[in-house]
């Protein structure tokens, strides 16, 4: 890739993500706090809320996604900053989802290419997915061996053990919510967002049509040219309203 070829890559990724950003604080996912740093859209902080009626209640978690210079072509990565111990979370932080790995043909991963990231997934089918393995792990694959096991022996009543250290690390995580002055939803009521009217215009889809231009996936020379990129701005806009089911039955 050339120098200009990774400018325009980065342009686009930037105005994809500050687009998906718009849309986020339009339309919450419920469960989730998003913030971003002027300096850098490339890096967005997230607190996650523990699901009501799950042994995550009342828990905050923190985690950071980076995004990769040619977003959404490629995946983000996902790493937790709170203490969690789920089976899918390796010791380090870093989350293992098959949403989140690149979308390629790997017979000895047991993940079939269609549950792996692809260019019309997004930041809000990230969350959702997440919420999704919260409560139900992945126990086939997982990150954390010894989490896995203990979560197994929960589930099957022979052991309390994988409960008693999720309830010691939410406790930590309200200590954390108290010094940054988080109030963390306890009831269904509370956690659920009654989210705002869609608005038809609350994404542009000019911007999209520029995004996709910067790689060269209009034809410049055709002598129809403004009929086929208004052509290709609304298959845009149909695609953005198949985004908010894709990617949420992983578990």
């Amino acid at each position: 890739m050339t120098s200009s070829d990774s400018r325009a890559s980065t342009s686009s990724a930037m105005r994809a993500l500050q687009l998906e950003l718009k849309d986020l604080n339009s339309q919450p996912v419920e469960g989730f706090t998003i913030s971003t740093s002027d300096d850098n859209m490339f890096m967005w902080n997230v607190g996650i809320y523990g699901p009501p009626e799950t042994l995550y209640q009342g828990g905050y978690f923190k985690a950071v996604l980076r995004f990769p210079n040619n977003y959404p072509y490629s995946p983000p990565s996902m790493k937790f900053t709170t203490k969690l111990w789920h089976p899918n979370v390796y010791d380090s932080g870093d989350l293992c989802i098959s949403i989140l790995h690149p979308p390629v043909d790997d017979p000895h991963s047991g993940e079939l290419p269609c549950e792996r990231w692809n260019p019309t997934q997004n930041v809000r089918t990230i969350l959702l997915s997440v919420i999704s393995l919260l409560n139900e792990p992945n126990t086939s694959s997982p990150a954390n061996v010894d989490a896995s096991i203990m979560y197994r022996k929960w589930k099957e009543g022979v052991s309390n053990e994988y409960a008693e250290i999720v309830k010691k690390q939410v406790d930590l995580s309200k200590q954390e919510a108290e010094r940054d002055g988080v109030v963390v939803p306890m009831t269904l009521e509370e956690y659920c967002i009654k989210a705002a009217a869609p608005r038809e215009d609350h994404l542009d889809a000019l911007d999209y049509d520029d995004m996709y231009d910067d790689y060269g996936m209009y034809e410049s020379d055709d002598e129809d040219e403004e009929a086929e990129t208004e052509k290709e701005g609304d298959n845009c806009r149909d695609a953005e309203g198949d985004d908010d089911d894709s990617g949420q039955g992983e578990n």
